[in-house]
Order: C-alpha cells, then sequence, then structure tokens
C-alpha cells in the first residue's frame, strides 16, 4: 500500500521535472564545457516538449500501444528529448555561440528550480511520514 502512495500522481510530475532539470544541467554544462570549440553551437532544453513526453503526452493526443505487429504505429514528432540547437547566431569569429556569462545564468536559474523541486518533494514525502506515524 505504501508503494501507491509514493506513486502518486504529485510525486510523478515532481519526479519528471526532476529529470527534464538534470537533462538541462547536462546540455548546459556541455555548452560551457565547448566554449573555446570553433563552429560549436550552444543547445538548451524545451522544458515543456521534455516534461509533456515524460507524462506521455504528445501534443495533446494520447499515446498509441501497439498490441499486434500488424498495427500501424503513430507518427511521433523529434525523438523526445527536447534539445534545441540554437544555429541562428555567431558570436565570434570561429563560429561559436556560447556566451559563458548567459550559460552560467542558466545553470544557476536550472538550479534553483532543481533546488526548489527538491524541497516539494522533501515536504510531500513529510507529509507521508505524518500520515503513516
Amino acid at each position: 500500500m505504501a508503494g501507491g502512495w509514493l506513486e502518486g500522481p504529485v510525486l510523478s510530475v515532481l519526479q519528471k521535472g526532476l529529470d527534464a532539470s538534470s537533462r538541462r544541467h547536462q546540455v548546459l554544462s556541455n555548452n560551457v564545457a565547448n566554449i573555446d570549440t570553433p563552429n560549436f553551437k550552444r543547445s538548451d532544453v524545451d522544458f515543456q516538449t521534455v516534461l509533456g513526453t515524460a507524462l506521455g503526452e504528445k501534443s495533446g493526443n494520447l499515446p498509441m500501444k501497439l498490441t499486434t505487429p500488424k498495427h500501424i504505429p503513430g507518427i511521433q514528432e523529434g525523438d523526445g528529448s527536447g534539445v534545441v540547437t540554437d544555429n541562428t547566431t555567431s558570436f565570434r569569429n570561429d563560429r561559436n555561440n556560447v556566451d559563458v556569462d548567459r550559460e552560467m545564468t542558466y545553470v544557476a536559474e536550472n538550479g534553483l528550480y532543481y533546488n526548489s523541486l527538491t524541497r516539494t518533494i522533501s515536504s510531500q514525502l513529510g507529509l507521508l511520514r505524518m500520515v503513516v506515524k
């Protein structure tokens, strides 16, 4: 029964938010690591796409389930990763478009978001602990 409490909709959404924030941190870290790489283009994560994909939403439609190999699979847009590359700008002569100040701002913003999610999960688990006692 306790497992059912931990698999509730609130904790599930919060967990998916943590996963999406973690993916964004990886992408932003990659941008900073490649700041001196010629022709490197920065990437970011479209958070709404990642969270929507993680929750099983495909542009408002329910996901299809194939029960036999004869079924025609549904059309899926993109790979669901939500990673978007910015090919439109270049700040330097080597065509790299990573601005370290902007990237570090995004890292700090993402860190604050991640911390707020972990605090919310902690409070949700605290409520469950209180109910069990």
